[in-house]
């Protein structure tokens, strides 16, 4: 029987329905909505594009007063307010941006209670007028997003960020939600100390982001290979590329250019117009490429990023994650490529050595920079050795990055790594790569005679393997400790060599041989087949849709993705709806949007598909009906007989005062009964066999298919039966109804075995 949600509970999920469009919280959104809404704190680690802002926006909603919003850039305000206007919802900012006439117009908002979120640059923040028309306003709770910002440990510290100890000391009544997509222990531990959380409940979501596929290649032109994989894998699609030097950026972006790719440059360095010009380009356009260092991304919320490319070595594994996480923030697949050689490499080592920062902080960013070259040199999947980094288990090869799709070759590289470093040794420990290379493979160069390097024993010893070999080598040798940089990129044995060279340690290392071009190119296209965003089928419908929408986002001067992002446009595009109904149940479509742009997408669809809808189960479930698993008993109560649910006024107010209010905001779902016994083996591998079948037939990611989760409760359970299947966690109706006999199939098969 399904269970009845009182009054105050069913509000805040009508909330998500009506306003955003979704029919259950993912993951430990409901936790946090119920945590901060009943006035606690907490600290919340989630990637980028896990739902951050729903944390604070729904609890905003059902609090009394105004959710504030401390965000790091003031550029990118105006785009998250925009959103939340289309919804419904009344939000502002209050920057710098603004003229005066402007800011007294959002004062007066905030305090006559006419706003439901603000959104403050922390500099606003700070300032006491600022401070004391907050005290006298209604505040609902601070969410403080990017906080990993209040730390010096941080990728991205602001000194601004470390003075938001203001709050807990002006406003201690008042609820503080932490938010942040990387944060090591140190960080975090800032964070509660700053904010003064106390013992605030920490939320960590998975870092895993199954839809990004990661590939990190040697250099070996690294503009051509940029262009061939723009060209090979995302042409016409939005793309972010970070360099590490202002003057590679603009080199980069004018070749890219003259290729006849539409990039632009953005740094630091331009003047504020051009930067800004630049960022309303990428976030207003579809498939522009913004070329760019570092200073560009933080808080960027265009989901349908289709890839993050590195031409340089970041300085740390969470910066990396952090700018890679850019990339599909829709759910929808997409790309992380990088790649890097031995200068990369040395550079990168050479500036933490002559970093003038204390010897506390240079340790803590070399074994920073040491966990990034250890990603990179890995010869296992990726996705492992990256959450890893970050505290969590992926029990098996994601088969969704570089490693897991062309595995690569490792050897004993002892003897090769023992001629490399005599000959840094016997030369002197002051010469770089390239004149190095140059004695190992015998080559009677100027330099080489003018330094007597020719009479050298090691002078030659590597006639057996070519230039790139060798450099590559060099390269691993330096990310392992091997080798350490020098001043003017000169290479210099470390202790660490000792055990090498007197052969008391063997070395096992990667070879970086390149696939054949055609096995290569296979594997190109069926990452792009695993990756493409629609089916041929359904292209001309959904190419019809996003027409639509940059029409109507030039209308209003909005991005597009303001309107619907690329993730509600394919499921629209698949599903083909043919009523306002229908349309109403598609994630991202709430009452505000259905009862706005409805009747137009109709229109839109009718058009091109003559009205015809295609059947349920050719449609892969979407982010809310994978979802929808754990919250049966909400989805019943929303959806009941299918129809709509009545939109709820956006800005509730509570029955009772928050004392008074039920303990529990969400009643727990109800769980699939607990396994009695462990998974079976032959039943778990016969699904697994399975999920791979599928995979292969419908261009899905395992995951998609049914997670892991899943598996392991279907192997522990056995259902011989489709009415066995309901209620395991992971497994709603769409999944049922289109894989459902299949999986029992497997079961049975494996069992009668």
């Amino acid at each position: 029987m399904t269970a009845v949600l009182p009054p105050t509970d069913q509000r805040a999920l009508d909330l998500l329905k009506s306003v955003w469009g979704y029919g259950a919280f993912r993951g430990v959104q409901a936790d946090i909505v119920r945590t901060v809404a009943q006035g606690g704190n907490a600290l919340v680690l989630m990637p980028t594009g896990g739902g951050k802002s729903l944390c604070y926006q729904v609890p905003a909603l059902l609090r009394d007063g105004v959710g504030v919003v401390v965000s790091p850039l003031i550029a990118l305000m105006k785009d998250q307010v925009d959103a939340l206007r289309q919804v419904g919802v009344r939000a502002a900012f209050l920057n710098s941006t603004l003229p005066p006439e402007g800011v007294r117009e959002v004062e007066a908002a905030l305090m006559s209670g006419d706003l439901d979120l603000l959104y403050v640059a922390p500099e606003r923040l700070l300032l006491g007028r600022t401070l004391d028309l907050l005290s006298q306003a209604p505040v609902a709770l601070f969410a403080i997003d990017e906080a990993h910002c209040v730390s010096q440990w941080g990728h991205d510290f602001r000194p601004e960020y470390g003075q938001l100890h203001v709050l807990p000391q002006r406003f201690p009544q008042i609820p503080r939600l932490a938010l942040t997509a990387t944060a090591d222990e140190r960080t975090r531990a800032d964070i509660l100390r700053v904010l003064d959380l106390g013992d605030a409940p920490q939320f960590i979501s998975s870092f895993d982001r199954p839809n990004i596929q990661y590939r990190v290649a040697a250099k070996e032109g690294p503009k051509s290979q940029l262009l061939d994989f723009i060209r090979t894998e995302h042409p016409g699609d939005a793309g972010i590329v970070y360099c590490l030097s202002r003057k590679s950026v603009e080199e980069t972006a004018r070749w890219l250019q003259a290729q006849g790719v539409d990039a632009v440059a953005y740094h630091a360095g331009l003047s504020p117009r051009e930067r800004n010009a630049a960022q309303e380009r990428f976030l207003n356009e579809e498939g522009l490429i913004v070329v760019a260092t570092v200073a560009f991304g933080m808080g960027i919320d265009k989901p349908n990023v289709r890839f993050v490319a590195h031409l340089d070595l970041p300085k740390s594994l969470e910066g990396y994650y952090q700018e890679t996480g850019r990339a599909g923030r829709d759910g929808l697949g997409s790309t992380a490529w990088m790649v890097y050689g031995l200068a990369d490499v040395v550079n990168v080592k050479r500036m933490l050595s002559q970093s003038l920062a204390p010897e506390d902080v240079k340790r803590v960013e070399a074994a920073k920079l040491d966990a990034l070259l250890t990603y990179c040199e890995a010869a296992t999947c990726r996705r492992q050795v990256l959450l890893s980094y970050f505290g969590e288990t992926l029990p098996e090869p994601c088969g969704n990055c570089d490693v897991c799709l062309t595995p690569p070759r490792v050897r004993d590289a002892t003897r090769e790594a023992q001629m490399a470093l005599s000959a840094v040794v016997r030369t002197g420990n002051r010469f770089g790569a390239a004149h190095l290379t140059d004695v190992l493979l015998g080559r009677d160069t100027e330099k080489v005679r003018a330094m007597g390097h020719h009479t050298l024993p090691t002078f030659g010893v590597g006639r057996d393997h070519d230039e790139k070999t060798w450099r590559g080598l060099l390269r691993q040798l330096v990310s392992l400790g091997y080798l350490a940089a020098g001043e003017h990129h000169g290479l210099t044995a470390t202790a660490k060599a000792r055990a090498i060279l007197k052969g008391e340690e063997t070395l096992t290392l990667r070879e970086d041989t390149l696939a054949p071009r055609a096995a290569r190119a296979g594997r190109d296209r069926a990452a792009r087949g695993n990756r493409a965003p629609v089916d041929a089928q359904d292209q001309p419908l959904f190419g019809a849709l996003r027409q639509w929408r940059l029409s109507k986002a030039r209308e209003q001067a909005v991005p597009p993705y303001v309107i619907f992002n690329d993730a509600t446009l394919k499921t629209i595009a698949e599903l083909r709806p043919g009523s306002l109904n229908t349309l109403g149940s598609v994630g991202g479509v709430g009452s505000r949007k259905l009862a706005e742009y409805g009747e137009e997408v109709l229109a839109v669809v009718r058009e091109h598909s003559g009205g015809s809808q295609r059947p349920a189960v050719s449609r892969p479930p979407t982010e809310a009906e994978r979802g929808a698993a754990g919250n049966a008993a909400v989805l019943g109560l929303l959806r009941g007989s299918g129809a709509p649910v009545p939109a709820p006024p956006v800005r509730p107010r509570p029955e009772a005062p928050p004392s008074a209010r039920p303990a529990a905001l969400f009643p727990e779902a109800p769980q699939a009964a607990a396994p009695t016994l462990p998974p079976n083996p032959e039943v778990a591998e016969a699904l697994r066999e399975l999920r791979k079948e599928l995979c292969r037939e419908t261009g899905l990611s395992a995951f998609v298919i049914f997670p892991n989760a899943t598996l392991d409760a279907l192997a522990a359970r056995q259902p011989r039966t489709l009415a066995e299947l309901r209620g395991l966690p992971g497994l709603g109706d769409k999944r049922i109804e289109a894989y459902g006999e299949r999986i029992v199939d497997a079961v049975l098969t494996a069992l009668d075995g």
